[in-house]
């Protein structure tokens, strides 16, 4: 902080503590013991008494006490403390700590090919850990995600499912954008294309005749990424129109609205806050919820 603000916070503590004090010794030294403050209700009188000796030596000791922890850690402005404490050291502190008690750990598991990861128990359940306070706000507890958020416990994922595409993923994370087609199409083109995706997925509500117009649309717009057998394609991350397992909702109205105005998603890249061997874990644990995987 600038210096202004460290002399202002400073004085101003150093002055809180002091009024503590002053006013704790007038009220200490007012001699009206007994005498009522003309507070009454229902019966009961409030008599000016002073504080009792036990409390107030204690309201001392607490004056004391946080004038020396002003003094020994920093929280005066821009004054370190006597102990040159920081949260930054300490958090460093920590971390040294838990690479010298897991490392070893780390290396091993970081040695062995996620496959064979995947079917360790002990790896598993660090894995969950290690899952549970990073990825579950977007992919939930069971990892099946939510509207705009995958569901990685079924196999079907948009940019690949081998061993290094995941982690590959989890290290760098992924930008996925699928542009708005609504001006280029117009609304009916929109229908059409939206009708031919529902038949497409195997979709019995689908209109045969829209549907033929919107294959034309198909194969000019959407086959460049999809593919042309709508199977999508992982190098770009363009999900398969075949099975309806979509992240933006199934219904007649989700597919308008996902055509009309394109779609946008980012997973952020975890290299700097998990590093190469707890992605390596989360790879493994993440593997191991696939159906058919050994647990």
């Amino acid at each position: 902080m600038s210096e202004g603000v460290s002399i202002f916070v400073t004085v101003g503590v150093l002055a809180a503590l002091l009024a503590f004090f002053l006013l704790l010794q007038m009220n200490r030294k007012v001699n009206n013991e007994g005498k009522p403050t003309g507070h009454k209700y229902d019966g009961i009188e409030e008599l000016d008494n002073p504080l009792p000796a036990w409390w107030y030596w204690v309201f001392v000791a607490s004056i004391i006490y946080g004038l020396g922890y002003l003094a020994y850690y920093p929280g005066l402005g821009n004054f370190a403390g006597l102990s040159g404490w920081t949260s930054v050291g300490q958090l460093e502190e920590d971390e040294q700590k838990a690479d010298e008690r897991y490392g070893p750990m780390f290396a091993k598991y970081m040695n062995t090919p996620i496959a064979e990861l995947s079917t360790l128990p002990a790896a598993n359940k660090m894995g969950q850990r290690i899952f549970a306070s990073n990825c579950t706000v977007c992919h939930g507890a069971t990892a099946k995600g939510g509207f705009g958020f995958p569901n990685l416990t079924d196999g079907e994922w948009i940019w690949g499912n081998d061993d290094e595409q995941l982690k590959s993923t989890i290290l760098n994370g992924r930008m996925a954008v699928m542009p708005p087609w609504g001006e280029v199409l117009g609304d009916k083109g929109v229908a059409e294309v939206s009708e031919y995706v529902l038949q497409l997925a195997g979709r019995t509500d689908a209109d045969p005749a829209l549907a033929a117009k919107g294959e034309k649309h198909f194969g000019t717009y959407c086959a460049v990424c999809h593919g042309p057998q709508a199977k999508g394609q992982t190098m770009f991350g363009a999900p398969n129109l075949t099975n309806e397992r979509w992240l933006y909702g199934n219904s007649r109205l989700n597919i308008q609205d996902t055509v009309r105005n394109g779609r946008s998603g980012q997973m952020p890249a975890f290299e700097q806050k998990l590093g190469p061997e707890k992605a390596h874990i989360v790879a493994a644990y993440v593997r191991s919820l696939q159906p058919g995987s050994a647990k």
